[in-house]
């Protein structure tokens, strides 16, 4: 029998091997002014090994009750592992199990490498932030990004509060002073993209203001103080909506919503398929606005077509990294060009010591990675020319909609849609540009020294 086996050796105590969740059902009892979370979590899962136990993560609540089957479990658990285990009755490979956990405790964020992760108290609410390894802190789960799966996620909190999770809104109902809100999605997500958003919000249409309106519903919610002012911020997600699914292919999901906190936000954070935003980039300034470009894109880089193992966050963050160099260009500031000329300089003066497809997991957010990934793609796109770029990008995310890539899927499709390697280019691009396009993008992704950006 082969033992518990990690999925990702950047995030090794996350996920396994051996189990292939298909579907979350999360029932959830959330009490804010204690911090009381109670759920129960149904797991439609796939055996895809012979073991003798199988493994949860699980992090900062306890577990009550195990059923595998409707039949109750043995299990044990210990730090953030959740094992089941049955001696007289192993787990065969294609087995086909529903899990139920029932558990409760005090969620709160997870505290890693990367600093505090998962679930996390506001003044007046909570917020998620999953990535990469928090969603362990609210739901028993596999959390690693090739384990996508749907997910319906129900929740009761108090009636003055709103909670919004993934997919789209099924019902809500009024219970004594309480209220259910019942989430589903449809299209599968990675676990560090699930999440709660929980605050007295209010939720509506975002207005296109002087842009013409997206044809993908845009919906905001927020608090009322902020209500105005998010609008007039926001609107130009309708002018980024269009522009980006002319360049990147279809919206891949069916509505988008901004969540802004009434807390101030280090950093904004993407959700599939929302985004969370704080009061702080609503300044209307470019940098708040590269923000709201950057969170945008992730739906279809990221969150639609998202990485195998983590060492490959570069398909990712320099995707959307380059999606804001691209809105700067559409709507009339700097072109590509220049913020590739600007990122260049700056990063030929930092250390040469990160692998951009292997940064390691100290580094795997590290500026470096979103800037020099960037840099990949406008060399590529200075290559090819236009039209066999943006031709790649459409196909990228539609050969890879609501899946999982690496970085060789990626190398191989430019090879073919940019030039095959045997001398005959893609529609419409030259052979002498097209050729060897894994030959220049060679040392953009796998070397350490930064590559020259010719002129």
């Amino acid at each position: 029998m082969t033992p518990l086996r990690p999925l990702d050796p950047y995030t090794p105590g996350s996920g396994s091997g051996d189990l292939r969740v298909e579907h979350y059902d999360l029932r959830l009892d959330y009490r804010i002014l204690p911090n009381r979370l109670a759920g129960r979590a149904r797991l439609t899962a796939v055996v895809l090994a012979d073991v003798p136990a199988l493994r949860l993560d699980l992090a900062g609540l306890t577990a009550s009750k195990v059923s595998v089957d409707g039949r109750k479990h043995r299990f044990r658990q210990q730090r953030s592992d959740l094992v089941l285990r049955d001696r007289e009755r192993p787990f065969r490979a294609g087995e086909r199990i529903t899990v139920e956990v029932q558990y409760a405790g005090n969620p709160a964020p997870a505290m890693g490498a990367w600093g505090d992760v998962g679930w996390e108290e506001l003044e007046d609410g909570v917020l998620v932030a999953g990535q990469p390894t928090g969603a362990a802190t609210w739901f028993p789960c596999c959390d690693h990004p090739s384990a996508k799966a749907t997910f319906r996620c129900e929740i009761l909190v108090e009636s003055d509060y709103t909670a919004i999770s993934n997919g789209r809104l099924v019902s809500t109902a009024r219970k004594a002073g309480r209220t259910q809100w019942v989430w589903e999605s449809e299209e599968p997500l990675a676990t560090y993209l699930a999440t709660m958003q929980i605050g007295q919000y209010r939720r509506g249409p975002l207005e296109p203001g002087a842009h013409a309106p997206a044809q993908v519903p845009l919906e905001l919610a927020c608090g009322p103080r902020t209500w105005e002012r998010a609008q007039t911020a926001l609107s130009c997600q309708h002018a980024m909506m269009t522009a980006f699914e002319e360049l990147f292919g279809p919206y891949p999901f069916a509505a988008y919503t901004v969540v802004v906190t009434d807390e101030p936000l280090d950093i904004p954070l993407e959700s599939q398929p929302l985004s969370v935003l704080g009061p702080n980039h609503l300044a209307g300034d470019w940098e708040a606005e590269r923000l709201i470009a950057h969170e945008l894109s992730h739906q279809w880089f990221g969150n639609s077509v998202t990485l195998s193992a983590w060492s490959d966050i570069w398909l990712h963050e320099g995707f959307a990294c380059y999606a804001e160099w691209l809105w700067s260009e559409v709507s009339g500031r700097d072109d590509a060009e220049a913020w590739a000329r600007r990122h260049h300089a700056r990063l030929s003066a930092l250390p040469q010591d990160l692998v951009l497809t292997d940064p390691g997991p100290a580094d795997m957010f590290d500026d470096r990675v979103y800037k020099r990934g960037a840099l990949a793609l406008h060399a590529l796109r200075r290559a090819a020319g236009d039209e066999a770029f943006f031709c790649l990008l459409r196909a990228w995310t539609a050969e890879h909609r609501h899946g999982n890539a690496t970085t060789e899927d990626f190398l191989a499709l430019a090879e073919r849609m940019c030039g095959d390697g045997e001398g005959t280019a893609g529609a419409g691009v030259q052979p002498s540009r097209a050729a060897g396009v894994r030959a220049l993008l060679r040392d953009w992704l796998f070397a350490r020294e930064l590559p020259e950006l010719s002129r």
